[in-house]
Parts: C-alpha cells; sequence; structure tokens
C-alpha cells in the first residue's frame, strides 16, 4: 500500500530521497579537493604545453583556461537558454564574467603577494584592447534587454575573432623591441 503524503507536502517529493546535511557537506569538500587538484594538474602543465607545441601563451589565458574553469556556468546558460529562459541565461553569463573581473581576479593578486609570487595587475596592449572591445560589444547587445540570433551570432564572431588574434599573438620571446621594453616579468 503506497505511503500517504504529509500534510502540505507536494505529492511529486514523496518518492524521493535525499542527501543529509552532513553527507553533503562531505561531498562538497571531497568534491573542492578534486576540482582543486584537477586544477593544480591543468596549471603545471601549462608550461610544458607553451615549450612544445605552437600554441602561446596569451591563447592558454584567454581562451582554453575560462572555458576548462567555467564549463559550468557555460552548460547552466545553455541549458536554461534552450527553455526560453534568456535573462536568466544571460544573468549567469554576465554574472560570471562579472564575478572573475572584479572580485576572484584583485584577490588572486593579492593572495600571490602574500604568498611572495610576483603578480600584478599589468594587461599587454592586446588584453586590454580585447577586454576593452568584449565588454563594449556585449554592453551594446545586451542594453535594450532583449536578444536574438543576430546578436548571438556577432557575439560568437567577436569571440573567434579574440581567439584566432590570441593563437597567432607572439609570445614573450618572440616580441621585438619595437613594441616596447620587455624585461622579462611582464609581456
Amino acid at each position: 500500500m503506497p505511503s500517504k503524503a504529509r500534510e502540505g507536502a507536494p505529492a511529486e517529493l514523496e518518492g524521493k530521497r535525499y542527501l543529509s546535511r552532513s553527507a553533503s557537506i562531505i561531498l562538497l569538500i571531497v568534491s573542492t579537493g578534486l576540482v582543486a587538484a584537477c586544477a593544480e594538474f591543468l596549471v603545471n602543465s601549462i608550461d610544458y604545453l607553451v615549450d612544445n607545441t605552437s600554441v602561446s601563451q596569451a591563447f592558454i589565458g584567454l581562451i582554453i583556461l575560462p572555458i576548462v574553469g567555467n564549463a559550468a556556468e557555460h552548460v547552466t546558460a545553455v541549458t536554461v537558454a534552450s527553455k526560453n529562459k534568456m535573462d536568466l541565461a544571460i544573468g549567469v553569463a554576465l554574472g560570471s564574467s562579472i564575478q572573475i573581473a572584479l572580485f576572484v581576479t584583485p584577490i588572486i593578486v593579492l593572495l600571490g603577494w602574500c604568498l611572495g609570487t610576483d603578480m600584478s595587475l599589468y594587461f599587454s596592449l592586446f588584453e586590454t584592447v580585447a577586454l576593452f572591445a568584449s565588454a563594449f560589444i556585449v554592453n551594446y547587445l545586451v542594453l535594450d534587454g532583449r536578444s536574438n540570433y543576430l546578436e548571438g551570432t556577432l557575439l560568437i564572431a567577436a569571440y573567434v575573432i579574440i581567439a584566432v588574434a590570441a593563437f597567432f599573438y607572439p609570445s614573450c620571446g618572440n616580441l621585438s623591441s619595437a613594441s616596447g621594453p620587455h624585461d622579462g616579468k611582464i609581456c
């Protein structure tokens, strides 16, 4: 005989089982540790990839790491957009970008200083132009509060242009002296 639902509880929740609070916290801590270990392996393999392939450090930092690091946000935005909830999809995508730009990056630099690692918020001319152009295009397209396929195509085209430019952007060792002095620390 089926069990009766509690008074006021939805009928669809009757057969579902949930994790306890302590099991959820333990699972979250274990997942965070595994993600941290994977991130450490990924970061340690960047130097090997740059040294042994023609992929530049700018391409890895601007294209590959953001795609890998924000995979969950990308999947969430696409899933929500496929359900025609564009406000939430745009909010997830822009919120993630704003969080990285305004919170995570400065905190990482401050933590680097505390740990004795030489870090700065210096951006090269290419990175500055790419950041300004992408912020300008996103602001212009989101300003009216509506979206269509043409605007989405424009955003994808801007991303592809920045990705191709980053792929062919010269590494620190290949920069000419005409672009300014480079002491090897910042390029």
